[in-house]
This record gives structure tokens, sequence and C-alpha cells, in this order.
């Protein structure tokens, strides 16, 4: 019994330091196990009480009403050796709260059982001496949801009225259940006012404020408050992606993106979340309300002019639970039909149950809510204007797409040259099967390959080829490239005793060592082989074969060396008309890689672009795509065009999600991209997930770092920046694990940088200092070291500290001594600053009019402006307009072209003019101000 008590304690230990989710589901049961086996009950009770909190957060209500029954009969039975609170197993008054909620959230329950478990909590709640406010909030819970709207206020104004007590819903719960109660009534300034408390209490708990925010986004959206919507649906979604239990507030965040016109956006949502569908069986409440939010979605996507795309993962298997039965992928029109009919028979049920209209009336809402239109673009995704390819209808178009694809390179030219050979002459079957093998051999099918040669011997003979049969024969498989490399003296002894061969011979030959030669590094000698095998399969009449030699021709000289040889052999190759797609796509692929090398990123990413289109046009893998659309994306990206890259990397992303590749680098590129375009708080989500998948997988601190430092970066883009503290840390963390002390200096200047704009200046001091600590002496960093003590500087001003001084004075040194004119013109004018706040006006003025002229020496004239206008508002502030006004001026005449600085010179030049009695030129300044 001690071994077993002593394995499940520590099982205990391991479960309350785990965060909600798999792992620790999996832990909990085999504590649950465990405890049975063992036979000892109070050490099952405390591993079920673990079990109905685990099943709880993850929406497992089945496993939830279970576990939860035989603790509550065990405790009932026995209270003294089964009390109802075990720290910190869990408390099992707290977790009756979850029952009432679990029952009605499911029309198999009836109102009875409803009612009997309300009514069984309250009398539990009372015999254990505790307070009705936990009672209430299940029993207003429950009417709020059956739509029993008369009692539902009462019992809300009650709760209002009802003292807090230890079962209390918690302060983030409180105001989020009152919020969504207030906003499907119809008080939506009191729910944005609840939710707006929540968020800026900072009060949070197991789905808050996830749920929160999605229960404000279309209140905030109907009172005007677009940023603040925009900023609460990243959030909220950020928040909840990851756990199935949270289907409704995803369904929510998926009708924000119809609402707001971001339909491309919507459906990725839905495709990512209908498994979730199947995930809990009993929590139909959250089925109905998912169901109508994908539907909205579907018919948003289908409006925007896509009614027959594919919905991607819409055939899963369990999903016929959901939707029925049906052979392959839904598409958008058809799924939004389904879905429609699924959540109005859900509704039904409920409100057959409930007696009421409710849940058919909230359909109805979600309709007209759906028909709003709100701009507030998110650009995570969008629509593909990239074409789909066509069906082959005929036995010639089958060979000719089937041969294409193999030009392409492309593993789906197997099946398509199966599929084209039944109906192929004499003449295409050699060269389907030559095409076969090669495929076969490409993609390691090695077996299949050797199983296919006798066939293709025969088929060669049938034709009439009979030397080539013979020579297929004595080398096999070497002849399309298994065991190549170690095979080439072989080849160069064929070639050698076929001086008099066929042509053809001779020609597959060359070919075949022109390949081996590549893949052994020899470039040159495959180039020179490549060209003699154009020649040959060019007088043998095999065009097809020739052009496959001449992209050898360029692949094997594209190196800075050979470039301009590889330009011209490609360059041929894409000039002849008669070259197929399949050859073309690759040949824009070498083409655009040259352009790169040579640092033509635009012109590389058209070539790549073509490529892509061309690839889907074709039909070819996904991962022949997904390297297409990722070389064009790194070309523009390249190109200074982040904008345009973002797209490409989402569909390099999903193209190798699709064919089971890892997409984690090209996602982190997605989110790279994303930030050096503006869109931070889209590159939030992507550099998280990137950031998660890589502590999962156990990274090298040195390249999470990165991420980390990326993800911090899009935080304080996106003005969360408290956050942003937190990633910058975990940054200066993972910097300091990898020995890289630059790095870990660097995010905590910016660390400090940011909590001293927020007037943690204590914290802000003790970071910067550490920060200057680390780069002291190290001359490599100077840069770094000068920013680190400018911003030292800063915040040990915010706190009036005399070190301001000597600080200051250190970073100007170390700019005069490396001729960084603009950052000392910086540094003069915190110091101007610093100055005129210590009553130091004459010596803040002619330092701020040194700054000035330092940024007009660096060509910064909109900061030469402000510090000309810091100057003016110095003398301003002394009473000294008459000295103002020439300072002013000049800096009226910098500022020109910068419309809110100009604007606010304007406004002080104006004011001074008006302190020394010029009233006509105080009013044509200010007759000038734009806003």
């Amino acid at each position: 019994m001690t071994g077993y008590a002593d394995r499940v304690r520590a099982l205990f230990d391991e479960i309350d330091q785990t965060p909600w989710g798999p792992q620790e589901r999996a832990l909990v049961a085999e504590a649950v196990a465990l405890a049975q086996e063992s036979g000892d009950e109070r050490l099952e009770y405390e591993a079920r009480m673990r079990q109905t909190s685990s099943a709880n957060m993850i929406g497992d209500t089945d496993l939830m009403l279970t576990s939860f029954a035989w603790c509550l009969g065990h405790h009932d039975a026995d209270p003294s050796r089964f009390p109802a609170l075990i720290e910190p197993a869990g408390d099992l008054m707290w977790q009756y709260k979850w029952m009432a909620g679990a029952l009605r959230g499911s029309p198999e329950f009836a109102p009875e059982q409803i009612s009997a478990v309300l009514d069984d909590m309250e009398e539990h709640y009372r015999r254990a001496g505790l307070g009705s406010s936990g009672v209430l909030m299940a029993r207003f819970e429950d009417a709020w949801a059956a739509g029993r709207w008369e009692e539902a206020d009462a019992l809300q104004q009650q709760l209002e009225a009802t003292p807090r007590d230890d079962y209390s819903h918690c302060d983030a719960c409180v105001r989020s259940q009152f919020a969504g109660y207030f906003a499907e009534t119809g008080r939506e300034d009191d729910a944005i006012r609840l939710v707006q408390e929540l968020v800026e209490g900072g009060f949070a708990c197991g789905e808050e404020p996830e749920h929160a925010l999605a229960r404000a986004l279309v209140p905030y959206l109907r009172a005007g408050m677009l940023e603040e919507a925009r900023t609460a649906h990243l959030r909220s979604y950020r928040l909840a992606k990851d756990n199935p239990d949270n289907l409704t507030i995803v369904a929510k965040n998926v009708v924000f993106c119809v609402v707001t016109g971001n339909a491309a956006r919507a459906l990725a949502l839905v495709e990512r979340h209908l498994p979730w569908l199947v995930h809990d069986g009993l929590n139909a409440e959250a089925h109905v309300s998912a169901l109508g939010a994908f539907a909205v979605a579907l018919d948003a996507v289908a409006e925007a002019g896509h009614p027959d795309t594919i919905v991607r993962g819409s055939d899963a298997e369990p999903l016929a639970e959901v939707f029925g039965p049906h052979e392959g992928p839904w598409t958008v029109s058809d799924l939004a039909a389904r879905a429609w009919a699924e959540a109005e028979r859900i509704a039904a049920a409920f409100d057959t149950r409930n007696g009421t209209d409710a849940h058919a009336r909230g359909l109805d809402r979600l309709r007209e809510t759906a028909r709003e239109r709100y701009d507030v673009p998110i650009r995570s995704h969008e629509f593909s204007t990239l074409p789909a390819p066509t069906t082959p209808q005929t036995a010639a178009e089958r060979i000719d797409r089937a041969l294409v694809l193999s030009s392409a390179g492309s593993r789906t030219a197997i099946d398509a040259i199966r599929a084209a050979l039944p109906d192929a002459d004499e003449t295409e079957r050699v060269t389907l099967t030559s095409h076969l093998l090669s495929a076969l051999v490409a993609y390691g099918h090695i077996e299949e390959a050797s199983a296919a040669l006798p066939e293709r011997l025969s088929v060669l003979r049938a034709a009439g080829r009979t030397a080539q049969a013979d020579l297929e024969e004595r080398l096999g498989l070497i002849l399309f490239g298994a065991g190549l490399e170690e095979s080439l003296p072989l080849v160069r002894a064929e070639l050698e005793s076929a001086a008099e061969a066929d042509v053809d011979v001779r020609a597959d030959l060359w070919s075949t060592l022109a390949i081996g030669l590549l893949w052994t590094g020899e470039h040159a000698e495959a180039a020179e082989a490549a060209r003699t095998a154009v020649a040959l399969f060019r007088a043998a009449g095999d065009l097809r074969r020739a052009h496959g030699m001449q992209l050898l021709e360029a692949d094997a000289l594209a190196s800075p060396d050979h470039a301009a040889a590889s330009a011209s052999a490609v360059d041929a190759l894409l000039a002849d008309p008669a070259v197929d797609d399949g050859r073309r796509t690759r040949a824009l692929v070498t083409r655009a890689r040259l352009h790169g090398m040579a640092e033509e990123f635009a012109a590389g990413a058209a070539e790549a672009d073509e490529a892509t289109r061309l690839a889907l046009t074709i039909g070819a893998d996904d991962q022949i795509v997904a390297e297409t659309s990722l070389l064009a994306a790194a070309l523009h990206e390249d190109a200074g065009r982040p904008s345009e890259a973002v797209s490409r990397y989402r569909l390099a992303a999903d193209r190798r999600e699709a064919a089971d590749l890892t997409s984690i680098d090209v996602r982190f590129r997605l989110g790279r991209a994303m930030l050096a375009a503006g869109f931070a708080a889209e590159a939030v989500d992507t550099l998280n997930d990137v950031l998660r998948e890589e502590s999962e997988n156990e990274e090298e601190p040195a390249s999470r770092a990165i991420t980390a430092g990326l993800l911090a970066q899009a935080l304080q883009g996106a003005e969360d920046f408290g956050n942003a503290v937190g990633a910058w840390a975990y940054t200066a963390d993972l910097r300091e694990e990898a020995g890289d002390v630059p790095g870990r200096a660097f995010a905590l200047v910016q660390q400090g940088r940011i909590l001293g704009r927020f007037g943690e200046v204590d914290d802000a001091i003790e970071i910067l200092t550490a920060a200057v600590g680390l780069l002291r002496g190290n001359e490599d960093e100077v840069g770094l070291l000068a920013d680190g003590l400018h911003t030292l500087a800063q915040a040990h001003n915010q706190r009036g500290d005399d070190e301001v001084f000597a600080l200051l004075d250190e970073a100007l040194e170390l700019g005069r001594q490396h001729d960084a004119g603009w950052f000392v013109a910086d540094v003069l004018d915190t110091r101007a600053r610093v100055l005129g706040g210590r009553g130091r006006t004459d010596e803040a003025v002619a330092t701020a009019l040194q700054a000035a002229d330092g940024f007009a020496g660096a060509g910064d004239a909109s900061s030469s402006a402000g510090a000309e206008l810091l100057a003016g508002r110095l003398l301003l502030g002394a009473e000294r307009p008459g000295d103002a006004v020439p300072l002013l001026r000049t800096a009226l005449e910098h500022a020109d072209g910068v419309e809110g600085l100009r604007d606010a010179v304007a406004l002080d030049l104006g004011n001074a003019l008006e302190m020394l009695g010029r009233h006509a030129e105080a009013a044509e300044v200010r007759a000038t101000i734009r806003s």
C-alpha cells in the first residue's frame, strides 16, 4: 500500500504543477487508475477531486459528471473521511457550481434534473454553513440560458445585493457573466463598462479575460470603438484558441471576423476549430453557438465569391457525427446549409426542453448581426487568387498532364502516370514508364521501381528499342538514379563501349552521367556532360529530355563564379515555347535564385511568383508549391516588400502542413514579415505559436531567444506593453542561457525602456544598470552601451537623481568618439529637457539649440524642429516670448510638411506673438493650423 501511495502522491505533486491540457489529463488518469488499484478510497477520492477539475477545464463534461458524482456520494456517506475541501486536490462545494451548468448545456437532461441539482447544491451549501452567492449565481445562469428573462433579471439584481463570500464567482467571472447577460439583453453600454473594469483591473481566471473580451466584441463595434474591438478580438482569440472547452469564445470571434469584413480569417478559424465540435458530446450549448457562427462565416465566404471553395478538414471522419455522412470534403455553400440545419435542430431541442424560444431567437439575432458591417481590417488571412488545376478529360490530356508533373519533379506524377498508361500507345508507354521509374526512385519507392522494371523492359522490346532494353537490363535502376553516385564507374564504362551505339542510348548514358556528377558536386563536369546529352537528345528527337538536360546545365552552373553562364542557359530554356509547364516551373525557380544571388530581389520574386502560379496550375504536389512560394516570400522580403511576403509565407506554411511537413521555420518568417509590414498584432499570434512549439520541441536557447525577441517587438507594436516586458525578460533569460552577453543586455535595455515609460522607475533603473554593467569594456558593443546609458539616464531623471548628468556625459562622449551625430543630438535633446526640468533655462535652451544643429547636420529636419520647439517652449515658460519668437519661426520652417509637429509649433508661435501684443501676426500664424 505504501508503494502505491508514494507513487500516487508523486503524481499529485506533478499534476498540481502541470497546466491544464492533455499532459495533465493523462497524469490525472494514471493517478486515478493507481489509486483504484491500491484499494485506498481516500487516495482515489483525492485523485478524483483533481479529475473533476481537470475535466471541467478541458471540456470533458461526461467525465466531470461521473467523477463529481463519485466524490459527492463518498462525501455524503462519510464527511469525515471524505471532506469537501482538500487542498490542493479541490473543493467539492466549489465544483458543485459546475454541475448545473453541465446539465443545462445538453437538452438530454430534463428541467427537473437541473432543478434537483440546484436544490441539492443549495441544501449542501446550507448544511456546510456557506453563503448563498454561489447558488444564486448558478440559478441566475440557468434562468439566463433557458431564456426565463424575468427570473434572470430578478436573480441578477439579487446577486448584486448579496454580499460576496468564499463561494462567490471571482471578480473576473462575475463581470464577464453580467457583461454577457447585458449584451444579450440590449444593455451594451453596461456590458462594455464591466469588461473595461475587468481589463483595467487586471482581473483574470480560468477562461478570463478571453470570454469577457469575446462578449464585448459586437458591443464595441456598435459603440464605434473599432480599435478596442480589434484589440479585444486578437487578445481573446490568442488566449482561447488552444483549449477546445473555449468553443463558445471562438464562435464569438468568428462572428467578429464576419462583421468586420475578414471573411478569409473567419474561414481559417472555422477550418481550425471544426474538430472541436466533437470534443465534448454533452456540450450542445457550445455546439449551437459554434454551428451558428460557422454557418454565418461560411455564408460570408460564399457571398465574397467563393461558394465552391473546399473547407479543409471537413472530411474528417469524426465530423460525420455532426454533419452526417458525406463523400469527400464539403464546399463552403454546402457546409453552411448543413451547419444552419444542425444549429436549428439543437436550438429546437433546447427550446422544447426549456419551454421557451430563446435559442431560436438567438439564431435570429445571429443572422441579423451577421448583416452588420464594420471596417476593421486584420491582415492575417486572405482568399487565394491563385489558379486551381483543371482535370484532364481525354487520354491525350492525361498523358500530357502526367509528363508535365514528372517534368516538375512532383510526387503526384506517380499516380498520374499510372492513370495514363492504360490509354497510351506503344511510343507513349516507353516515355511514361521511364518517367514512372524515375519518380519512384526519386521518392524512395525502390521496391516498387524494381517490381516495375521487367514491365518497362517488355515495353522497350515491344517498341523495337532493344539496345535500350539491353542497357537497362545491365544497369537496372542505376539509370533512374538508384545508387547512382557510387555506380558512376559503371556508367563511364558503358559510355566507353557505346561509341557506336544508337543515339538515344548514348544520350541516356550521358544524361545519367551528368546527373551523377551533379550529385557528387562535380559541377563543371556535370554541365559539360549535360551539354553533350542535350545535343544527343535533340538528335534523337527527344525534346523533353533535352530540356531536362538544359535545366541541369543551368543548375550545375548556378554559383557566383558561373552565374552568367547559368542565367544564359536558363534564359534560353525559358525562351523556348516547346518547354512544358513542369520544366518551366523548375527553370523559373532556378532563374529566381540567380536573381537573388545577384541581389535582383524584385525580379527574382516575380519569377518565383510565376513558378508558384504554374505549379498550382499543373497540380504539383504541396511540397513543390511550398518551396516556390517560400522562395517568392523570401525574395519579396529581401526586396523590402514584407507585406507581399506575408501571403507567400502563409501559402508556404499551409502547403507544408498539408504535406505533413514541419512549418515552424516558415511561420517564424511569416511572423517576422508581419512585424516588418506593420501587422504587429497579427504577428503576435504567429510568433507566440512558434515560440510555444520551439519550447515544446526543446529548441536551443539561442534559437528561442530570436523568436522571443521578435515576439517582444510585436507585442510592443501591438501596444501590449505589459506582455512585452515579460517577453523581453524571457528573451534576456534565454540569451543568458545561451551565453550571449550582448544579446541579453539588448533585451534588458528594451525591458527597462518600457518599464521607465510606464513609471516603474525603480525596476527600470535596476534592469538598465545591469545591462550597462554587462556592456562596459566591450569595444564591439559601443552603440548598445551608449543607448543603455542614455536610457538609464532618462530613468534616473524620472526619479530626480543627480546621476543623470554623469550618465549623459558618458553617453555623449561615446557618441562623439564614434561620430554618431544623430545619437549625440538625441542625448543633447534629453540633456536640455533635464536642465529645463531643473529650472536651468539658459543652459537648457543653449543645449536644445546644439541638439537642433546636430539633428540638422544628420539630415533630420523634423527632429531639428522638435529641438527648436523645445527651446522656444522653455523660453515661453520663463516668460520670455520675445526670445522665443525667432526660434519658433525657425522651427516652423523646419517642420514644414510634418503636419502634427508644424501645428504644434504654429500654436506656440501664435501664443508667443499674442503675449507680445502682436495680435494680427498671431492670427495669421494660427490660421495655418490644419487641425
